[in-house]
């Protein structure tokens, strides 16, 4: 793993470090990919008003530091039958407004439940994981567009050939720790066709990067108010440019792959229409049609949970949808 600098920070959205109540994460299987898995640790479940949450705190990994997992069930999970899986950046924000920031969630519990009970997707359970707080942007910045800036806008955010960017990281700690964790101790559908990411802002960065650089592994992605400036909005000359360029390169094959984009039209949002477009006409370019990519706009929305939470059933509707 890359040695860090810790000394050049970006702030980002605050991390509240939730007390939970941990499922054993070692049930007599071999850790693999060289991963000591997280032993039983007593503290506090987030409040659901549907479902259950597991949670396992300190994840160890080789990747990245120790992390802080929620895995949410549906009511009536059943261990006989297989469920789809949605891994979701951000975890600290999903289920628990009484523990968050800002005093917001996304209601997934709620959402998913709804959707389930209606028909409308199929059996599904959540794995939420926790932001590092500042090292959210380094983790979330997807590592090989930073290589496609000019070198001046590399020195001015991190520094050429920079040891500090995590998000290469942060994939296979996903890919190559905590999925084989979950396939192993729940009732997953482990292929890529059930298989999700989904985030918000820079989580919608590293979602699309997640899907362009594991296609064998995520099926389909969701990326809500995806932020991309990268950057503050006065300082991303040259950001978006190196995301679409890394995206007319990597974008995966649409004819096995989803993937949902949305974004308001204030506060922060209100950068991102103009951009949103070019991204929308390479997707077009790149031979994605209405069955497999869609772009929702939210006249009036802005950039917080509130806004994510009412867009979230439509986002799973089109991952999961019967």
């Amino acid at each position: 793993m890359k040695m860090r600098n810790l000394g050049l920070t970006i702030l980002a959205a605050g991390m509240l470090f939730a007390c939970s109540n941990e499922k054993a994460a070692n049930d007599g299987d071999t850790a693999t990919a060289g991963t000591s898995e997280t032993k039983q640790q007593v503290s506090a479940v987030p409040t659901v008003s549907a479902g259950r949450v597991e949670v396992i705190t300190g994840f160890r990994s080789d990747e990245i530091g120790p992390r802080t997992v929620h895995i949410w069930l549906p009511h009536g999970y059943d261990e006989h039958k297989a469920y789809s899986v949605l891994y979701m950046h951000d975890g600290q924000m999903l289920f628990d407004a009484s523990g968050t920031w800002n005093n917001q969630e996304w209601g997934v519990d709620e959402a998913v439940t709804e959707l389930m009970q209606n028909g409308r997707i199929e059996d599904l359970m959540v794995v939420g994981v926790f932001n590092a707080g500042q090292l959210r942007h380094k983790e979330y910045f997807p590592e090989k567009a930073y290589y496609l800036l000019p070198r001046e806008k590399q020195e001015s955010l991190y520094g050429f050939e920079s040891d500090q960017l995590m998000a290469d990281e942060y994939l296979r700690f996903l890919v190559k720790e905590l999925k084989p964790y979950i396939d192993r101790n729940y009732a997953t559908r482990p292929d890529a066709a059930h298989t999700a990411v989904m985030g918000s802002s820079m989580g919608g960065l590293i979602s699309l990067y997640a899907i362009s650089e594991y296609p064998d592994v995520f099926g389909s992605a969701a990326a809500l108010s995806t932020h991309w400036p990268g950057v503050e909005p006065d300082e991303m000359h040259g950001v978006p440019e190196a995301f679409l360029a890394y995206l007319n390169k990597k974008l995966p094959d649409p004819r096995n792959h989803k993937i949902y984009f949305d974004h308001g039209d204030q506060t922060l949002d209100a950068h991102y229409p103009p951009l949103q477009k070019k991204v929308d006409a390479l997707m077009v370019e790149k031979g994605f049609t209405a069955e497999n990519w869609t772009t929702v706009v939210a006249p009036g929305a802005a950039h917080d949970e509130k806004a994510w939470r009412d867009r979230l059933p439509g986002a799973l509707t089109f991952l999961f949808g019967k």
